[in-house]
């Protein structure tokens, strides 16, 4: 697949803007309660979202909840890959179902068995993460497609030092797809960005709607553009706010 390096792309007023958070408006933190935006970002996302006619959104895997605390109110917050959003000055729109007790058990044992890794429920989505433990990468990701095998709806999605137990409805992708059918972002030309395999089925969907998706640092995309670093995301941002 083609890909560009040398920002040969641009935003524009009639976009509808999905971001990613962690790694892409934010840099990645072996501690992920301290990520938080730089300062000034916030208001770079308002001013780019009024650019946009309020069409911007921060796709997260994170849960809403935990989202909101961390982008400004003024945005859409689509939280666990989609599952639960908000939207601008919105605290939430309810609550979703939590994951499996089964599953949440067993993928406890396998957590509690191998030290500095941790798990993180996310409603029916659960994150394992293992920053504090890379050397278990492998046996680690075993173990968990082996757990999951029960829960016919479950996978498991690698990602940068962290493997997700998700439901197929936990899709970045679908909902990407389903904000586009409605205001503010329908219309418009869809851009995705994102710099993790969860963001793959986000940046398939934009492309198939005539869009851009554009993949954060380094690793295969099927997304047509590249960004090097959250900074330069920053900066392609400042850029389009400030145009």
């Amino acid at each position: 697949m083609a890909e560009t390096t040398d920002r040969q792309f641009a935003l524009a007023s009639d976009d509808a803007l999905f971001l990613d958070f962690d790694g892409t408006l934010a840099g990645l933190q072996d501690n992920a309660d301290t990520v938080s935006l730089l300062s000034g970002m916030d208001d770079v996302l308002i001013s780019c979202a009024e650019r946009v006619g309020g069409a911007l959104a921060v796709l997260s895997g994170r849960d809403l909840s935990d989202l909101s605390k961390r982008v400004p109110p003024d945005l859409w917050r689509f939280g666990n890959h989609g599952l639960r959003r908000a939207a601008p000055n919105e605290t939430s729109t309810g609550t979703i179902a939590d994951a499996p007790a089964g599953l949440v058990a067993a993928l406890q044992i396998i957590a509690t068995r191998n030290p500095g890794v941790q798990l993180e429920p996310k409603g029916p989505v659960l994150a394992i993460h293992y920053r504090a433990a890379p050397d278990v990468e492998d046996e680690l990701g075993q173990a968990l497609n082996h757990a999951i095998t029960p829960f016919a709806d479950y996978s498991i999605q690698h990602g940068k030092m962290v493997y997700e137990a998700k439901p197929s409805a936990a899709n970045k992708g679908a909902c990407l797809t389903e904000a586009m059918s409605s205001a503010p972002f329908k219309g418009r030309r869809p851009v995705m960005i994102g710099d993790d395999t969860t963001d793959e089925d986000a940046f398939s969907a934009a492309q198939s709607l005539g869009g851009l998706a554009i993949k954060v640092g380094e690793g295969s995309t099927v997304a047509h553009h590249r960004l090097a670093s959250v900074a330069d995301v920053h900066a392609l941002l400042r850029e389009f706010a400030s145009s």
